[in-house]
């Protein structure tokens, strides 16, 4: 179900525009048709009032919840089943934030990332991203959405901006706190920055090697480091929020002297944040996690030599917390 058909059928019952933003709103952020006094339901037209019961239960089954997986660190991963029978994994961030898939399965097929190990599966679309974060919100308080899950939300652009657009309109989520995930695609440079609402974005860079780049996402866009950082930058100038270059610190492949060089080549004087996050190992991949004082030392120095660098834990790594490993275990126990 997608956000714009939903909005067709209130328009066909009679709803004007701010009906159509009372449901939505009173949807996205769990709040009850019936409040205040100066808005009652009555408020709504007749038509729209006797649908709105059917409407909850059709928005209410877009995700079903089945199991939580709680992480020491305070985050929980959550499989979650959409109504074709296919699933996906949304995740309970430490303060107040959710991470939400954009598809089942990825194009991309990151060398050391469960999700795109069988390929891209399908589409999930605007009301069931939406419906993600609906169901956090009945669990915990969000603040921030954060669309690193499963998927390439490059790869799926028109459900993902409906999504965004709802969530920073109706859904009390400061823009900036809305933060779009990708490994780099022109249509994103084009269609970020003149939309309604203009998230925050985050770039996977990974390295500053061209060609090692090429092979670990051996099917991401060829933009090389240095395009990639200055398309970056021209969004980071636009919307006055720092782009967050994402790099998954793999031991032994990404983490020498020359990538430290290339980094602060790249990104020293640039409007970014450098968000280092060790690898999250995967059984059967051929990728270590570097050890922790390793890490620390990295991040340490490119400090110093002036680039802001954040040094973060990946979320639930006790709970299968790389993306795609907690529904691939499932399927597993399934085929047995």
């Amino acid at each position: 179900m997608k956000i714009d058909s939903i909005r067709a059928r209130l328009r066909a019952l009679g709803a004007l525009p701010l009906h159509e933003q009372r449901v939505l709103r009173d949807w996205v952020q769990v709040a009850p048709h019936e409040r205040g006094r100066r808005q009652p339901v009555d408020f709504l037209p007749k038509a729209v009032r006797e649908s709105l019961p059917a409407l909850d239960a059709e928005l209410a089954g877009l995700v079903t919840l089945v199991s939580e997986h709680p992480g020491e660190d305070g985050s929980a991963r959550l499989l979650v089943a959409l109504q074709d029978g296919q699933s996906l994994e949304t995740v309970l961030l430490p303060r107040d934030g959710v991470c939400v898939s954009s598809q089942v399965g990825c194009a991309v097929g990151c060398q050391f990332c469960m999700t795109g190990r069988d390929g891209l599966i399908r589409q999930v679309s605007s009301g069931e991203i939406v419906a993600q974060v609906v169901l956090a919100r009945r669990r915990r308080l969000v603040k921030k959405v954060v669309f690193m899950g499963m998927g390439e939300p490059a790869h799926n652009l028109d459900n993902v901006l409906e999504a965004i657009e709802l969530l920073g309109v109706e859904g009390n989520i400061a823009h900036k706190n809305l933060v779009f995930s990708t490994v780099g695609d022109a249509r994103v440079f084009e269609r970020l920055g003149a939309g309604r609402v203009k998230p925050a974005l985050a770039l996977s860079l990974h390295t500053t090697k061209p060609a090692l780049r090429e092979r670990l996402l051996p099917r991401a866009p060829r933009l090389a480091p240095a395009e990639l950082v200055a398309l970056g930058e021209q969004y980071a100038r636009l919307t006055g929020y720092p782009v967050q270059y994402q790099w998954t610190l793999l031991d032994g492949v990404n983490d020498g002297d020359d990538e430290l060089d290339g980094i602060v080549d790249l990104l020293r004087g640039k409007y970014a944040v450098l968000n280092m996050i060790p690898y999250n190992t995967i059984p059967d991949l051929p990728f270590r996690r570097p050890s922790w004082d390793k890490a620390r030392a990295i991040a340490s120095a490119l400090h110093g030599r002036g680039v802001l660098t954040k040094l973060r834990d990946s979320a639930g790594q006790d709970v299968d917390g790389g993306c795609g490993q907690l529904r691939a275990r499932v399927i597993a126990i399934k085929a047995a």
